[in-house]
């Protein structure tokens, strides 16, 4: 189905100020004991490799990606966005904090020129300082250092031939497969032992005329994938191939990279076992119309198109399945429902752990034509009830590798502080954030925050955090994936509460 372009910089739709129903957090997220999270929290070390339906770390721990996609290296500033805003820092640290564990990173075979040049960078005030006279492999080697630093993992997208637009098949007149594959080997070389890159995302949404197992070596994007795959292998053979679907097979279409139907059938074949996730994407009407949308089951009738598509892989225990996008404005009851089912599909991290689909939101930047992000137009602020949807499957972050956030010291002083900030109010309700900050000289590894209201406010929903609640007093406990923070560090949760007009009640916040 032909999908309008999204990355291009246009106006963002306002955020959808309502309390949030069915994709809050489930409050028995916080029943999970704090033993389980510890040992959760230290998976995801090393390269990781695939069995079955999962993939594991080095240690042989299950791990679930649970992240966001930061694009712009793709685009014509050859860079990630928002850096004309904040400093790159900043803005890893914040998805940390949010509870995203890995960063799906797209770029074009244009940053390997020796003629392009990082633009839209901001130096003023400190921002960005290191990043000063980079070119824009060397501003990407920062990145993946300091998401390393923070316990984040990177996956490598390559999303078009050049920054000019998408293209059907992984190569053009301009960029041939022999480019195309020799900049993913020197990709796999370049991050040679950084683990922080787990794989590489070998390209991005073939759409007809790629098909899938059709044998023409010109169109056939399996076997391309093969090839591909195979190289990267050769370099780094501990690197994960994250492989996406064609648009059309056997006449039946979907959405571009959508379609994996004919896995089954025709399944990557690799030089190097337990290496292979197969990559769908999905996305709402605020992108493009599909019949499913109108079927008078919505949104019941998903979970058995999702299986049609690409779930059928995963429960049948052929490969991980990874949807390396989806997203929507929110700004329909259609999308709406489309995105609480779909994160109902990808299996709650409370009930199922990291026996689940593996995820990366598009996109953390607010500058997405038909989706939006994560964060606002102005690069700093939450979109808090988008945010809040995709709570219940986030998922625990990864060892850092040092420095710059995600470790914490032993010994010293564990305190917090807690800031509540009341985001919108409405009269019959009202949405909050709070911010918990590390107020400490010792990482914590839980939270908790308190405060009793002055009226007769009642929370509705809460995300990244789950609540009791008892007359006018609250009590909200950090969710399994944010509870650790380094010191100096913080972490937020927000909720939906009726009536409005309560103000801001003092509050106070104890760690452990």
């Amino acid at each position: 189905m032909f999908r309008s372009l999204r990355r291009v910089l246009c106006g963002l739709a306002a955020a959808l100020l309502i309390p949030l129903g069915a994709g809050a957090r489930p409050a028995h997220a916080a029943d999970t004991a704090a033993s389980d999270a510890t040992v959760a929290a230290e998976a995801g070390a090393g390269y990781w490799h695939t069995s079955g339906r999962q993939i594991l770390d080095a240690a042989g721990q299950p791990v679930r990606v649970a992240g966001i996609n930061w694009f712009g290296f793709e685009t014509g500033n050859y860079v990630v966005h928002g850096l004309w805003s904040r400093d790159y820092k900043s803005m890893i640290d914040q998805m940390r904090t949010l509870g995203y564990n890995t960063i799906r990173i797209p770029y074009s075979d244009d940053i390997f020129k020796s003629t392009t040049v990082p633009n839209s960078i901001d130096f003023s005030s400190g921002k960005n300082a290191d990043l000063q006279g980079l070119n824009s492999l060397q501003i990407l080697d920062r990145i993946v250092s300091y998401a390393g630093q923070d316990g984040l993992k990177v996956i490598l997208d390559r999303h078009r031939p050049d920054g000019g637009g998408q293209s059907a098949l992984w190569y053009t007149a301009a960029v041939p497969e022999s480019t195309w594959i020799a900049n993913l080997k020197a990709l796999a070389a370049r991050y040679q032992g950084q683990d922080t890159v787990v794989g590489i995302d070998l390209h991005n949404e073939p759409h007809d005329p790629a098909c899938w197992g059709c044998g023409d070596t010109a169109t056939d994007w399996r076997l391309a994938a093969q090839r591909a795959g195979n190289a990267v292998l050769s370099v780094n053979p501990n690197l994960l191939i994250f492989v996406e679907g064609v648009q059309t097979f056997n006449g039946v279409s979907g959405w571009w990279g959508g379609n994996l139907m004919g896995v089954g059938q025709y399944p990557v074949q690799l030089d190097v076992a337990n290496r292979v996730v197969y990559s769908a994407h999905d996305y709402a009407t605020s992108v493009a119309q599909q019949s499913w949308f109108s079927d008078p089951t919505f949104p019941a009738n998903m979970p058995g198109i999702w299986d049609k598509y690409w779930g059928y892989i995963f429960k049948q225990n052929i490969a991980p399945v990874w949807v390396g996008e989806f997203g929507t404005t929110l700004q329909s009851t259609v999308d709406q429902k489309w995105l609480a089912a779909l994160v109902s599909y990808l299996r709650p991290t409370s009930t199922y752990g990291a026996d689940s689909f593996h995820w990366t939101f598009w996109s953390w930047n607010p500058n997405s034509g038909d989706t939006g992000g994560i964060l606002k137009d102005d690069w700093q602020s939450v979109d808090t009830v988008k945010d809040g949807y995709l709570a219940s499957v986030k998922a625990p972050g990864f060892p850092g590798t040092g420095g710059g956030g995600g470790g914490g010291g032993g010994g010293g002083t564990a305190s917090c502080a807690a800031a509540y900030t009341v985001s919108s109010d409405w009269g019959g309700g009202f949405n909050a954030e709070v911010k918990v900050t590390n107020t400490g000289t010792t990482a914590i590894g839980s939270w908790k925050v308190t405060w009793t209201w002055s009226g007769a406010q009642q929370i509705t929903s809460m995300w990244n955090a789950s609540y009791t609640q008892s007359g006018a007093g609250v009590t909200a406990v950090n969710a399994s994936h944010n509870g650790a923070v380094p010191a100096g560090g913080s972490a937020s949760f927000g909720f939906g509460g009726t009536p409005g007009g309560g103000g801001v009640p003092s509050v106070s916040c104890t760690a452990a």
